[in-house]
């Protein structure tokens, strides 16, 4: 839970949101209403204060519906096409993102989490 607390704070700095409003599973997006200087910020603070490179790219799951139409197009299973691209995420996660597609932005605090920690 550690490094979900150092996150967390950073994201609260960050977006000027209350803390209470801030959960493992809270959409940075489509909840908090980050847009693309906040993620770039955000970037750069987590590779500063975790000490770690962070690609902005996979971080923030940028590709990620590119991805699944590739795999379609290819004809590869979409799970095994994210766990590819996304070596963090853990095969739940993967099958709650497809599930979770249509609603928008799939990207969670939990996700930049366990892909700090994938990195650490």
């Amino acid at each position: 839970m550690e490094m979900y607390d150092s996150i967390k704070e950073i994201v609260v700095d960050i977006l000027d949101v209350d803390p209470d409003e801030i959960t493992p599973e809270t959409y940075l997006v489509r909840e908090l209403n980050a847009e693309s200087i906040d993620m770039m910020e955000l970037a750069v603070v987590l590779a500063d204060q975790m000490e770690v490179e962070v690609d902005e790219e996979v971080i923030f799951l940028r590709y990620l519906r590119d991805y699944l139409a590739e795999a379609k197009e290819i004809g590869i299973n979409s799970s095994s096409m994210i766990a590819e691209k996304y070596p963090f995420l853990s095969p739940e996660r993967i099958e709650d993102i497809l599930g979770d597609l249509d609603d928008g932005p799939v990207l969670q605090i939990k996700d930049i989490v366990a892909y700090i920690e994938y990195l650490t």
